[in-house]
């Protein structure tokens, strides 16, 4: 695989994100959310804060990180005020926002914890009027531009090309640890930064439960084998599920696997920018209680991947999001009964205006 991947526009999305905090009528915006800040700036360290104004951006960090924030705000074109402090952010930010002569401060409510709010309000800005804000940065990284799209489908292919060379090894009986631990390593070992999220091998009865961690249980023969995993590359992530058999499964195993598998092809197809996403949770769910298993469609469709494994939009029930072209979702539907395992099929898929492009392109295939 070539390692070059297209640049991503990390300095124009200011830009538009003070186009989003004028809608929202925010004149300054404190970014604390680690992941709304690699997205902003292109900083992955673990120890940042950021203001944006109307016509600044100061990035504040400690001691551990000037360097790498400088260089990698550099890399990544963002003009920026740093400051790096050995004594705490507090008065790096308060100045900052002092400076920006705003009588309002807009915190990310989503990431900023109710014991957080009150030491911002009666320590940190004390004259100024803290506001809640929703979803101004999440908004943004709902659509991805081709530099995501391009490390989301290198993770993608990284982990079919995983799951190809070793899924033979389930027919060694290898315990579901063995397994994964095989299966991240050859990941890592094709270009993977690091895994997704700690990959879930179920076998067996293990299977009916959906987020299942891997145990030493030993994969035996008429098992289903429900594998969920993802690879990362520069902080993007992948995300896939299979089932596989070993040898011979039973006529309600395989009755399992062709529903959920019609299932997913369903949710597939609603799939189009425009549509509401619990169409996608109906199309998937739909075919399921058809055949008579609905109560065992214990979970949502689907979600959100970028920089998060989890992200907007949701796809399920509940969900009152509209897919958008260029977004990210997975669709995911699936069967869990304690008798007979576990089936989910997921497929990772951007978004587009008549419909949608898989990502994740390991066939459907029972056999191992």
């Amino acid at each position: 695989m070539s390692n070059e991947l297209p640049p991503m526009d990390t300095a124009a999305r200011t830009d538009r994100l003070r186009v989003a905090m004028a809608r929202a009528e925010v004149r300054a915006l404190l970014v604390t959310s680690l992941t709304s800040i690699r997205y902003l700036t292109g900083f992955t360290g673990s120890a940042a804060l950021l203001v944006v104004t109307d016509d600044g951006l100061t990035f504040v960090t400690d001691g551990r990180y000037g360097i790498q924030a400088e260089t990698q705000l550099r890399s990544s074109r963002v003009d920026a005020a740093i400051e790096v402090t050995s004594v705490g952010q507090r008065q790096a930010v308060a100045a900052a926002v002092e400076r920006s002569g705003v009588g309002q401060l807009g915190l990310e409510a989503e990431a900023v914890t109710w014991a957080a709010q009150r030491t911002y309000a009666e320590t940190w800005f004390p004259t100024v009027d803290l506001v809640p804000t929703s979803g101004l940065v999440a908004g943004l990284r709902l659509v991805k531009d081709d530099g995501e799209l391009a490390r989301l489908a290198r993770a993608a292919s990284i982990a079919d090309a995983a799951l190809d060379e070793v899924r033979s090894r389930l027919a060694d009986r290898p315990t579901e640890v063995e397994f994964g631990l095989e299966l991240n390593g050859t990941m890592r070992r094709l270009g993977a930064d690091d895994v997704s999220f700690e990959t879930i091998v179920a076998s067996g009865p293990n299977g009916a439960r959906p987020h299942h961690r891997p145990s030493d249980r030993t994969v035996i023969e008429g098992d289903l084998v429900v594998i969920d995993f993802g690879a990362l590359v520069d902080g993007y992530h992948s995300d896939m599920t299979r089932t596989l058999a070993v040898g011979e499964v039973s006529t309600t195993q395989h009755q399992m696997y062709e529903v959920v598998r019609k299932a997913q092809a369903a949710g597939v197809a609603a799939v189009r920018a425009g549509v509401e996403a619990k169409l996608v949770d109906d199309a998937c769910r739909s075919v399921i209680a058809d055949a008579g298993w609905g109560d065992a469609f214990l979970h949502g469709t689907g979600h959100g991947v970028g920089l998060d494994i989890h992200e907007d939009p949701r796809v399920g029930q509940t969900s009152t999001a509209t897919l958008v072209d260029r977004c990210v979702v997975t669709v995911e539907p699936g069967v869990y009964l304690p008798e007979h395992g576990g089936v989910r099929i997921e497929d990772t898929v951007i978004v587009t205006r008549d419909g949608c492009r898989p990502i994740t392109l390991t066939p459907k295939t029972l056999a191992i």
